[in-house]
């Protein structure tokens, strides 16, 4: 058992320069390692690219004791098919039952996973979950996420099936995982579709912890300038220590939280490591 966390980004949209030989790769997509408790793949990005990145960290992937996805979106759980023949033994993928939805975007083209629920669990040692699901007594994934306050998830341009019908997609699967450690929570997210706010306090509420450490992941703020304001003002009222907004955060509101909070940007190449 590890006596910290240790966090190593897989994926990202961008990546570290790396040297010679030793050069990261970046994708639209997100994977980060997570060796704590247990060790946990927390979503795969899109293609095997997480599997390159971890080679360079030095990273057996196989060594996951679970794979956790965030969602079901292709940029986070395609990466998933370059591990259905790794191992001898089927590895755990938990994950919430909403994500095998046939999800498109407004255009019509399909958004959703390769992995249909029936082929994921032939190849994979399927964990479905729409409640909290305590992976160890310290971290938690959090499973549906409340949508309460007025500024977040409130619109959607994504549709899914459902026969012929097209329904309205809120991805109602997005969650992140809650670590427990001696300074407060390490919140991870992988889009936070359901908006970073609502996934704050929801984990808070799941875990009955008060303070937050860190929040890690996409945050899921667009160009949306009212959903932007009222997040920075939601951390300024309730601070966090380490604040690291990535994958689908674009250049407006990263921008604004170096600003506010004087962030780092963490990139496929980057760990961190937090005491447990």
């Amino acid at each position: 058992m590890n006596k910290d966390v240790r966090i190593s980004i897989l994926c990202e949209d961008q990546a570290q320069m790396g040297f010679k030989d030793n050069i990261f790769l970046a994708q639209h997509g997100f994977s980060v390692f997570v060796a704590a408790e247990q060790n946990i793949l927390f979503d795969t990005g899109a293609t095997d690219v997480f599997m390159h990145n971890a080679g360079l960290f030095g990273i057996d992937v196989n060594t996951a004791d679970w794979i956790v996805l965030s969602h079901g979106h292709w940029d986070h759980a395609d990466g998933l098919r370059a591990l259905e023949d790794n191992t001898a033994t089927k590895m755990k993928v938990l994950v919430h039952p909403g994500a095998f939805v046939d999800r498109h975007k407004a255009t019509g083209q399909y958004n959703g996973m390769f992995y249909r629920r029936k082929e994921m669990a032939q190849n994979f040692d399927l964990v479905l979950s729409k409640g909290p699901y305590r992976i160890t007594d310290r971290i938690c994934f959090l499973g549906e996420i409340p949508r309460l306050n007025d500024f977040e998830a409130q619109q959607t341009a994504f549709f899914h099936l459902q026969g012929e019908d097209r329904r309205p997609d809120f991805i109602i699967d997005d969650t992140a995982l809650a670590i427990e450690t001696k300074k407060g929570l390490i919140i991870i997210t992988g889009c936070s579709h359901a908006g970073i706010c609502n996934i704050v306090d929801y984990a808070k509420k799941v875990t009955g912890q008060k303070n937050v450490h860190a929040v890690i992941g996409g945050f899921h703020l667009l160009g949306d300038r009212h959903q932007l304001e009222k997040t920075i003002d939601y951390f300024q009222r309730h601070p966090v220590a380490h604040l690291y907004p990535m994958h689908c955060t674009n250049l407006e509101a990263l921008c604004a939280f170096y600003r506010v909070f004087g962030i780092q940007k963490l990139c496929a190449g980057d760990t961190i490591a937090f005491e447990m």
